[in-house]
């Protein structure tokens, strides 16, 4: 939830420390700070509460350098939002420490300590980790050892990263539940929550594993376990470049995003149609053996991901005729699930590092599923690296905190699996296929309809709440809708089934409630174009995505946008895009920060 950079150099460390925490700041901007080692060997530290920009402008004023350092940018979880809280937080001038996670000890470890003669100045839990590896010193002066010991003691996630000035040029790093990478460069080495981060300074990357302690300096990097067994982890070269991450000319990152969606939807199926259908053999080894056996299958992902595998519910039974059920991760392991035989477990995530997904998928290894498969977006993340069968879907670093290009990827991947499941069960359908080839053009036209779309957010900007409307597998892209609303614009937004508005929903609507409905051309259309007639006959203003082919057309409360046509199985794809464009323009309308939104991260790393 939080992001953490630190480097080991024969150079000043503060202006790659600083574009780390830039490119990281998607993880958390309640505050941000920042320690190095000096040459004359003195702890220094800036913190500033607010976003980096806030960071930058307190070292513009008191300027700081150093060949060793770490920084960090919060989400604040324990202690509100205060610089006294923000990291990295030392322990006297002996050490600083930076950490993402939560230790779910701390009240514990914090009153042995105060015991011990150590003043808390925060009330964080980091700031535990920091005395106690200061404790730990008093028996073990070596950085590395104190830092084992102390995390011996340490129950929930972490990542952290802790310097000395007893120790010049040495970074001590660890990693459990929270992710963290280690940056390799010449005569250099870094670590980060992301490798994105680093890209300005190194492609090539060491990703640690579950336990795993990283002592850097700038010369040498060795990996050891929990025990302190040396353990021997590939260098890996990224592919990403180092302007992934930057706006490439739009005004935001989720601008940006949402018109990266035809690109990254051809680059998620290809290679994995072939000319007969979806290759089973594409997903992984023993994946066409695993396929042939599944008998049902359960999704289990948080927030956008979710809304994803609601609208797979509907592919998966109607297509390929298997059993779904879909879960919030979040609740999923605190009941006792029924696993029905030859189950498929699986697993949305963005980052591959969502903790409630994680723990989810760890709860349901031993409950008798056939096997787990990961559908993510970042391919050494430890979602990817714990499942036994990986579907990357290939959308590029994402840094908007709200969703959009991971979201679609995500269902075209569902389709995909879809589509392999069908045809392991001798349902394949070429039309499907066909479908999946060409929806790279579908949300271009849609794309095209940015200005229209512009124009009409106007209309929101005065409004307190909305009502998204769908049926079928439109209504998951309703509720993505109404998240996607919410999440940017603050407008309060909620999404229903059609056919439930008579059941409650109908008592909301009045002249100023927009109610904003999804009618592709399709099964459900007739019984859609009713169930609006109710929100017109109590006043209701609506605002209908219709496939131009569908008979809608503008009237007195009503305003029909018209969509270019698309068929049934990708329409939830294509009826997604023109609802991330109103959300963001009624965001830019309204003037709110749409790439970092209030209280939110993009990467829930913690329960």
């Amino acid at each position: 939830m939080c992001g953490i950079v630190g480097a080991t150099a024969q150079r000043n460390v503060v202006p790659i420390l600083m574009e780390g925490l830039r490119r990281l700041e998607y993880r958390g901007y309640d505050s941000a700070g920042i320690s190095v080692v000096d040459a004359a060997g003195a702890l220094g530290r800036a913190r500033t509460v607010g976003k980096v920009r806030q960071l930058e402008e307190a070292l513009e004023r008191q300027p700081l350098a150093g060949n060793l350092g770490i920084a960090h940018t919060r989400w604040a979880t324990h202690g509100g939002v205060a610089e006294n809280n923000a990291h990295p937080h030392l322990s006297g001038d002996a050490l600083a420490v930076v950490h993402n996670g939560i230790i779910e000890n701390h009240e514990s470890l914090r009153r042995r300590l105060e015991d011990s003669g150590f003043t808390f100045a925060s009330d964080t839990d980091t700031e535990t980790i920091a005395h106690l590896v200061a404790l730990h010193r008093r028996q073990h002066p070596d950085l590395a050892d104190a830092v084992r010991a102390a995390l011996a003691e340490l129950e929930g996630a972490y990542a952290i990263a802790v310097i000395s000035p007893d120790e010049p040029g040495r970074l001590v790093a660890a990693r459990r539940g929270s992710p963290l990478v280690v940056g390799v460069g010449i005569g250099e080495h870094f670590v980060a929550s992301d490798a994105a981060a680093l890209l300005p300074v190194t492609r090539r990357f060491v990703y640690l594993e579950e336990g795993d302690i990283a002592d850097l300096t700038a010369e040498r990097l060795a990996v050891t376990d929990h025990d302190g067994a040396a353990v021997d982890r590939p260098v890996k070269e990224s592919s990403l470049s180092a302007d992934a991450a930057d706006k490439g000319g739009y005004r935001h990152f989720m601008l940006k995003e949402i018109f990266e969606q035809p690109s990254a939807l051809t680059d998620t199926w290809q290679g994995r149609l072939g000319e007969h259908g979806a290759l089973a053999a594409s997903i992984g080894p023993g994946a066409e053996d695993l396929f042939a056996r599944v008998k049902a299958v359960h999704i289990v992902a948080c927030g956008t991901s979710h809304h994803a595998g609601l609208v797979a519910r509907y592919w998966l039974e109607s297509v390929a005729r298997v059993p779904c059920n879909v879960e919030l991760a979040s609740e999923y392991r605190y009941r006792n699930p029924v696993v029905p035989e030859d189950c498929l477990f699986v697993t949305l995530s963005q980052s591959g590092e969502t903790a409630d997904t994680l723990a989810a998928l760890r709860y349901a290894k031993g409950l008798g599923y056939i096997g787990s498969l990961s559908i993510c977006n970042v391919p050494e993340s430890s979602l990817v690296r714990e499942s036994d069968l990986t579907l990357m879907t290939h959308a590029g670093p994402e840094i908007g905190v709200a969703s959009t290009k991971a979201f679609t990827t995500q269902l075209l991947a569902l389709l995909l699996v879809t589509a392999i499941l069908a045809r392991a069960r001798g349902r394949d359908e070429p039309a499907l296929n066909e479908q999946i080839r060409g929806i790279a053009g579908r949300v271009e036209d849609v794309l095209l309809m940015d200005d229209s779309i512009r124009a009409l957010a106007d209309r929101f900007v005065d409004k307190h709440h909305a009502l998204f409307l769908g049926r079928g597998p439109m209504y998951p892209v309703a509720m993505e809708g109404a998240l996607k609303l919410k999440e940017i614009s603050y407008i309060h937004a909620e999404a229903y089934a059609a056919g439930e508005l008579k059941h409650g929903p109908l008592a909301l609507v009045d002249e100023d409630m927009p109610v904003i409905a999804v009618a592709p051309s399709n099964d459900w259309l007739e019984k859609v174009k009713s169930n609006l007639q109710e929100v017109r006959a109590r006043g209701g203003q609506l605002y209908v995505f219709a496939d131009r082919d569908a008979g809608f057309e503008d009237d007195d409360g009503i305003t029909v946008l018209e969509m270019p046509h698309a068929a049934d199985l990708v329409a939830p794809i294509v009826y997604t895009v023109p609802l991330q464009l109103l959300a963001y323009h009624v965001a830019v309308a309204k003037g709110t920060d749409v790439d970092q939104p209030r209280n939110l991260a993009k990467s829930v790393t913690v329960e």
